[in-house]
């Protein structure tokens, strides 16, 4: 049985991105059948696991908008099967509004490819709009990636709000699957600080594991590769691999 995963935050930089592609390549190394979904149009994700987001068509895009098979969008890849995004995704929230059924056009899209994998990844924009409501649409459940900085918990209200109007209205059985918290620095205060704060907000939800900050983590975008495949000795690969087993705890 597929569980399918939005990853999701309206503020941008609290490592969002970073843990969708480390998480899936870690899953995947434990023996998962991981496809990513890239719903987000800065395609970083794509990018991340060495995809030309230049050249990716049929992209998810293709297939919501112009009705392209989504078998057709899968690109196998070393380390999990993805869904790439071009930057057309970007003006498709204003052409999905005059579309029959918007809210569920990703979960539609996604049906036809299901049955091949444990573990459905969907990469969401930093913002709360049609994109992003179509993946909670498409979702079983939410992990939210936290950085351990100030301001961590802030947009997260409405965040939990808008999964609220879509577990009420529109998808009656998503949940959350937990909170990560990323870009953690033992040696700071803050970082303990904040760590208690989102432990305290969401009691029983956050993640054991912690995303420490970590140059290789950084880096290994650019190579178009995970950590895991990047520097798999790495403090950040070992994380990923810890959290892949907390996640694969919880929904075995």
């Amino acid at each position: 049985m597929v569980k399918r995963i939005a990853i999701v935050n309206q503020k941008g930089g609290v490592g969002k991105t970073t843990t969708c592609v480390n998480l899936a390549s870690a899953l995947r190394a434990k023996g998962q059948r991981v496809l990513v979904c890239d719903f987000d149009p800065q395609a970083n994700a794509t990018s991340g696991f060495g995809i030309d987001k230049t050249t990716a068509n049929p992209s998810i895009y293709e297939v919501l908008i112009a009705g392209a098979p989504c078998e057709k969008a899968v690109i196998s890849t070393p380390y999990c099967d993805v869904i790439p995004v071009n930057k057309s995704l970007a003006g498709a929230g204003i052409e999905m509004i005059g579309m029959d059924d918007r809210e569920h056009l990703l979960r539609k899209a996604l049906d036809g490819v299901a049955d091949n994998y444990d573990y459905i990844l969907i990469d969401c924009p930093p913002s709360l709009e049609l994109l992003t409501l179509n993946a909670l649409c498409a979702a079983d459940s939410v992990l939210v990636p936290v950085q351990c900085e100030y301001y961590a918990l802030e947009g997260l209200s409405d965040l939990l709000g808008t999964v609220r109007i879509v577990k009420r209205s529109l998808n009656p059985g998503i949940a959350m699957e937990g909170v990560v918290l990323t870009m953690f620095d033992s040696r700071t205060n803050l970082s303990m600080q904040v760590a208690e704060e989102v432990k305290r907000h969401f009691p029983g939800q956050v993640y054991s594991t912690v995303i420490p900050r970590n140059v290789r983590l950084s880096e290994a975008p650019s190579h178009g590769k995970p950590i895991d495949a990047y520097d798999p000795y790495s403090r950040g690969a070992e994380a990923y691999a810890s959290l892949a087993d907390e996640v694969i705890g919880k929904n075995s």
